[in-house]
């Protein structure tokens, strides 16, 4: 499966972004999809993630209470609504696809399908 995120961009603090993640080439329906993302100098780190059934979504703690994915399986994309966003949000957003067991579900390598990623920059 490959996939197009989409929807970065520049925005101040407090403001809001929707991130996109388009699926092609394959059985969408059947992965997890997750958004990760990545800030200068760091490791990459788990966003949010939402299983092939819609019935669960989790969060990182950083981004609980801001941060919605949601899923449009007709159109084989998942979103990333993205609220009252803070500096530290900044950093290049990644979505990727797999089939994760529960306790792995936040785990880089759990997923198998990535996508080429989309910068976010919120300014103070």
């Amino acid at each position: 499966v490959q996939l197009q995120a989409s929807g970065g961009g520049l925005v101040q603090a407090g403001g809001s972004l929707r991130l996109s993640c388009a699926a092609s080439g394959g059985t969408f329906g059947s992965y997890t999809i997750a958004w990760f993302r990545q800030a200068p100098g760091k490791e990459r780190e788990f966003v949010a993630t939402i299983n092939r059934n819609n019935n669960n979504a989790y969060y990182s703690d950083s981004v609980k209470g801001r941060f919605t994915i949601s899923r449009n399986i007709r159109e084989n994309t998942v979103y990333l609504q993205m609220n009252s966003l803070k500096p530290e949000d900044t950093a290049v957003y990644y979505c990727a696809a797999g089939r994760p067991i529960l306790s792995s579900l936040s785990y880089v390598r759990a997923y198998n399908y990535w996508g080429q990623g989309t910068l976010v920059t919120v300014s103070s």
